[in-house]
């Protein structure tokens, strides 16, 4: 050894002893013994570690079945898994919500105002909901005093199928134009999964939305003790319906985590709007009851 190891290590004798040391360690002694000893990594995944979400948001934070900021979205998953959690009246929906974009407070937003609308996309700030839905309502009344109108006429059956149908379209441009104004922007992506599948599909699109790579937020129906349906709805939100290349950048995303098959059932988008003014499938406007699909969103061009 030379002069300068031996300044590094320690001189003959003590090179001697260290090895003997190290070949006499009872490793597996050592961890029976130190097994629950509270090192840094072992707090930090008990969240024992403060974690600074001051600058995320969540506007489900304190409801029982959305996940909360204080908490991990595998915790999350746990804790309340569609396929076994419950309904209730409280709770009709478990949520989770991209915490990087900001958005009113569930409580505080003017959609739980609206019969059947409670449970939509997380509002946006300076949303006017009020003079979407009265302004809808004015306009699809319209259209049905014109379609009543056109099929007693005694026109050809023909003309008076596409009028009818024209009225419909026409009604939706003026509804879709107003909602945009009024910031009413929010729509979703419509999943439908057997309850045998759908925790996983669930955490797939829990874990995507929390980290940045979905939209603003999801939502997945928990099971009902009344209805033995195996379907179960969740939706996907995005910002703003009329963002198609956002639109279509979720859509590219699903298609990525697996939940769009190539030949299997394309999924819909409904904007929110329609569900505010209650425009479904079989209306009397003969509306479509979604405005976009992946199978032609996602067609190579």
């Amino acid at each position: 050894m030379s002069s300068e190891d031996s300044d590094f290590y320690g001189d003959d004798d003590v090179m001697i002893e260290l090895k003997a040391r190290v070949k006499e360690f009872d490793v597996d002694g050592w961890w029976d013994e130190n097994a629950a000893l509270e090192t840094p990594l072992k707090l930090q995944a008990r969240q024992k570690v403060a974690v600074d979400v001051s600058h995320l948001h969540n506007p489900y934070a304190g409801l029982k079945h959305a996940w909360q900021l204080t908490e991990t979205v595998d915790n999350f998953l746990e804790r309340v898994p569609p396929a076994t959690t419950d309904r209730t009246p409280e709770s009709p929906w478990i949520w989770i919500c991209n915490p990087y974009i900001k958005r009113k407070k569930k409580h505080e937003a003017s959609n739980q105002l609206i019969r059947g609308g409670e449970d939509e996309a997380p509002e946006e700030e300076g949303a006017n909901l009020g003079s979407v839905v009265e302004g809808g309502m004015a306009r699809l009344h319209l259209a049905s005093e014109f379609i009543s109108f056109c099929k007693s006429s005694r026109n050809q059956p023909a003309v008076v199928t596409r009028e009818c149908r024209k009225a419909g379209m026409d009604a939706v441009k003026d509804i879709l134009d107003l909602a945009k104004a009024h910031r009413v922007r929010c729509g979703k992506w419509m999943i439908f999964s057997s309850v045998f599948q759908v925790n996983e599909i669930w955490a797939t699109i829990a874990k995507a939305t929390a980290n940045n790579e979905l939209g603003i937020a999801a939502k997945v129906a928990p099971r009902w003790t009344t209805d033995k349906r195996t379907d179960r709805l969740i939706c996907v939100y995005t910002t703003d319906f009329s963002d198609t290349n956002d639109v279509r950048r979720v859509a590219e995303k699903l298609k990525q985590l697996g939940l769009i098959e190539s030949n299997g059932r394309p999924l819909y988008y409904k904007p929110d709007v329609y569900t505010y003014l209650g425009i479904g499938q079989g209306n009397p406007w003969e509306i479509r009851a979604s405005i976009y699909d992946t199978t032609s969103m996602l067609k190579k061009t």
